[in-house]
């Protein structure tokens, strides 16, 4: 299974705080750095201080000063950028890196941000994203030398010259939620990997289930897509540092034993396996702590060597 380190900067970060993350996150070995793409902080004892960091713009920078891990976005809200610009910027960004990059991308839900920084916030996204999947992958789908129209209910093209293209011959495109109906579905017509975020233990298998199901019906092998899980990670090398490290993300032991990747190091190795045999490619771990760079070390050598 590949881990993979997910931040959430809006929380109080700035661009230094992320470089060291993503740069440990490459010298110890884990497949991909992933931020959160938000403008405001969560929680009522969370500050945000020094204020929030744009996601691309990081990413173009991080593109620069890394070489090998994966770049991207779990996941980009279709309220902050119109389709077009966003298909400029990740493939940019894809270039700076030499081919690295993922775009995660999501309906957004954080209304308080929205207005904090005089975003729209309609209230049916769905529709927005269906045509924001279908443009990207349009625009970076189209042949050097012809154009792209679109003509939806949200968005218009008009002869695009579809330019620049990314690196990869196939932008990953992520695609998650734990929706019954139009989130696998549209996970199946337009996304390389699905990922389901946060959820119950138990819900896995069916989860999945239905996005197979949903590949079928529209004539799409199923493994052609990856199928990842983001949980919160909070380790330690027994249970005085655990919840040491617990306390400082205001989590409770208990609480985050029973929905995260959580306490020891053969803890999350029993973990990750059972998430395995139900079918989990990838797993993102969410680091809330951006200063424990030792926490980051902890799981890379006392977790990632004991999975297959």
């Amino acid at each position: 299974m590949r881990l993979r380190i997910f931040t959430e900067p809006q929380q109080g970060a700035d661009y230094d705080d992320i470089l060291a993350v993503a740069q440990a996150t490459e010298k110890l070995g884990f497949d991909a750095f992933f931020r959160s793409d938000h403008y405001l902080a969560m929680g009522d004892q969370v500050s945000g201080l020094p204020g929030p960091t744009d996601a691309w713009t990081t990413l173009a920078g991080l593109a620069r000063e890394t070489s090998r891990i994966r770049l991207g976005t779990l996941v980009s809200s279709v309220t902050y950028r119109p389709p077009g610009i966003l298909a400029i910027q990740v493939a940019q960004v894809d270039q700076m890196s030499g081919g690295r990059v993922e775009l995660g991308l999501g309906t957004g839900w954080f209304e308080r941000e929205h207005l904090a920084y005089g975003i729209p916030f309609p209230a049916k996204r769905f529709g927005m994203l269906e045509e924001q999947l279908e443009i990207v992958t349009g625009l970076w789908g189209t042949p050097v030398g012809e154009t792209y129209s679109f003509a939806g209910e949200h968005y218009t093209l008009v002869d695009s010259p579809a330019l620049p293209k990314p690196v990869q011959a196939r932008m990953p495109v992520i695609v998650g939620g734990g929706g019954a109906k139009r989130t696998p579905a549209m996970a199946a017509r337009f996304a390389t990997e699905f990922n389901l975020p946060f959820p119950e233990f138990a819900d896995v298998p069916g989860k999945f289930a239905g996005v197979r199901a949903a590949c079928e019906a529209i004539g799409r092998d199923p493994r052609e897509l990856v199928y990842s899980t983001a949980l919160i990670a909070v380790a330690g090398r027994d249970e005085v540092e655990f919840t040491r490290r617990a306390a400082a993300v205001g989590r409770e032991p208990a609480e985050l034993r029973e929905h995260g990747l959580t306490g020891t190091a053969s803890e999350l190795v029993d973990r990750l396996g059972m998430l395995a045999a139900d079918g989990v490619e990838c797993a993102y771990l969410q680091i809330m702590d951006l200063s424990d760079l030792d926490h980051l070390d902890f799981i890379a050598r006392e977790v990632m060597p004991q999975l297959d």
